[in-house]
């Protein structure tokens, strides 16, 4: 092949293969959070090695867009995964002060990737825009016509784009194990051409599946980030470790049922907002639910004692006083009409 022939052979393939072990050490790692100072280290050194390795292809003009699959030797045919590894270990750096960076970065090494495996005629897919639009500006070309309705996604999208996710991750499931079965019998040499060929396609394939989830992933995060400001408020990354990051809970309205939520709607001015947590307090202290967690017990305890235990503890903590309270409660509740008293806040 034409990087053998340059006398770079050897070098790129070390580096590459560096990179590509160190990527799968901190992808598959035991430690239990990718900013461990070990796992940073190997996501730098990984990236070092791809970069220099990137460098190497774009100096030998490996592969240009307008020549055929055909044409790449097979040897050469895993350097065309450098930019989806670079996108990939890019993502696991953890400094929250340059997140919106990173992301950015990520997105471009993926999006290249792509670009390049569509020129190569490798898999039928949509190539994402080049740049995540900023939020806001998606569509602020076309007016949609129709108002705020239109601009809704149309249940017939929402469907066929989940059939799509799934139809994606069923591919990926039998490409996964396609590839394990391949894996060994090319890295021990025994593999001809066409099979070593073959196994190399499949990982381009598998890496185009992982590019277009990671771009969609990556665009989500930067409009929570942009909404953010700047980005440093951050309090984890969404990618690497933990991927949902759990928002605060937000105040809203506790109706008895979705029916009396349509009629007053959100802008009843009566229905008092409070969080889940307030709720359960508030209930707790009506004695509706017992505490959150669960009845410690003793060790030999039937359930039939611990429920009577429990019953007891009820019965002393139900005093007169408690009765009373719920009584005057009621009747308060009788004569005074929701919402009665919050009148100042009204809009």
């Amino acid at each position: 092949s034409m990087a053998e022939g340059a006398g770079a052979g050897p070098r790129l393939a070390e580096l590459l293969a560096a990179g590509r072990r160190l990527w799968e050490e901190v992808e598959t790692g035991a430690e239990p959070s990718s900013g461990a100072p070990a796992v940073q280290d190997k996501v730098r050194q990984g990236l070092d090695a791809l970069h220099r390795a990137a460098a190497m292809v774009a100096q030998l003009d490996l592969f240009s867009e307008n020549e055929e699959l055909e044409e790449i030797a097979s040897a050469d045919l895993k350097y065309l995964l450098l930019p989806a590894l670079l996108g990939a270990l890019t993502l696991k750096q953890v400094d929250l002060s340059r997140r919106l960076e990173h992301l950015e970065s990520a997105r471009a090494h993926f999006w290249r990737f792509l670009k390049l495996c569509r020129s190569y005629g490798l898999g039928t897919f949509h190539l994402p825009p080049a740049t995540a639009s900023p939020p806001g500006e998606e569509d602020a070309g076309s007016p949609s016509p129709g108002g705020p309705a239109a601009a809704q996604p149309s249940l017939v999208a929402m469907a066929s784009s989940r059939q799509a996710k799934i139809e994606r991750y069923k591919q990926k499931k039998e490409l996964e194990n396609r590839l394990a079965s391949m894996r060994t019998f090319v890295e021990s040499g025994q593999a001809d051409e066409d099979q070593i060929r073959e196994f190399y396609i499949l990982q381009i394939q598998k890496w185009i599946n992982t590019s277009l989830e990671e771009i969609e992933s990556i665009d989500q995060e930067m409009v929570i980030l942009r909404s953010r400001g700047t980005g440093k408020q951050s309090s984890a990354p969404l990618h690497g470790t933990s991927r949902q990051v759990r928002a605060p809970l937000k105040p809203f309205i506790l109706t008895r049922d979705a029916a009396q939520a349509k009629v007053f709607g959100a802008g009843y001015p009566g229905l008092p907002t409070m969080t889940v947590d307030d709720w359960y307090e508030q209930r707790r202290k009506q004695g509706v639910v017992s505490g959150q967690s669960a009845p410690q017990r003793a060790p030999g305890i039937t359930d039939e004692e611990l429920q009577k235990q429990q019953q007891e503890k009820k019965e002393e903590e139900d005093d007169e006083e408690a009765l009373q309270k719920a009584r005057n409660w009621d009747d308060w509740k009788d004569t005074h009409p929701r919402g009665y008293g919050n009148r100042q806040n009204v809009g």
